[in-house]
């Protein structure tokens, strides 16, 4: 097997992270390796986890209640459901939305404008060494039909996207985000847009996912 590839459970090869992609091309977010690069217990919901919904709770499972908990304003319960913990996370960070957004998105944006944009970084992890890294923004548009045609573009692959927070405002190192697992969610004419990655020790990429998509329920 190629190095910082592996085989899932159903025998496809994988990239451990980075590449490739939804958005077709990479981000620069900042981080360092939070903890031992140890592989015990890897950040596996399939396995059980620590934290809610039960020893060997399914990734689905896990994600459906930890996204419950997220709606409700409640991040660090929603990554307990998941079997982790907060590590780290900046301040919601207001930024103008075309500058902070490239690619289709940001001629997009150009074109319809936007009425604020929030982002905000987490880090979380498991007991053995094992993180990741979530990315989140929230986009206010003044009608539902701007924030509906915005989620359609940034849910479509190769569009562009919103930049993440660098990770030097919490004194960590460069990851690429992928595009690869990631999550999205509309409340009237809010879009918020959620990616996460490897920050260290190792997350298979159902996990990931799962992450993404609960922190794209996370409210403004």
């Amino acid at each position: 097997m190629p190095k910082g590839f592996y085989a899932d459970e159903k025998g496809r090869v994988r990239p451990v992270a980075g590449g490739g992609g939804r958005t077709g091309s990479v981000l620069l977010v900042g981080l360092v390796a939070l903890g031992a690069m140890g592989y015990g217990g890897a950040v596996g919901l399939s396995t059980g986890g620590s934290g809610g919904g039960g020893p060997g709770a399914s990734v689905a499972a896990r994600k459906a209640e930890g996204g419950d908990l997220a709606r409700r304003g409640d991040a660090e319960g929603a990554w307990r459901r998941m079997g982790l913990h907060g590590l780290k996370q900046t301040a919601k960070q207001q930024t103008e939305c075309v500058a902070a957004s490239f690619g289709g998105v940001r001629e997009f944006l150009q074109q319809s404008g936007c009425t604020s944009m929030d982002r905000v970084l987490f880090t979380v992890g498991d007991d053995a060494g094992n993180s990741a890294v979530i990315a989140v923004a929230w986009v206010g548009f003044s009608s539902r039909g701007d924030a509906r045609k915005f989620q359609d573009l940034m849910d479509a692959s190769g569009t562009g996207d919103v930049t993440p927070l660098g990770g030097g405002m919490v004194g960590l190192a460069d990851i690429a985000f992928s595009g690869d697992n990631y999550g999205s969610d509309r409340d009237r004419t809010t879009v918020t847009v959620a990616e996460a990655e490897v920050a260290a020790g190792y997350v298979t990429p159902e996990v990931l996912d799962a992450l993404a998509e609960v922190a794209a329920q996370l409210p403004r």
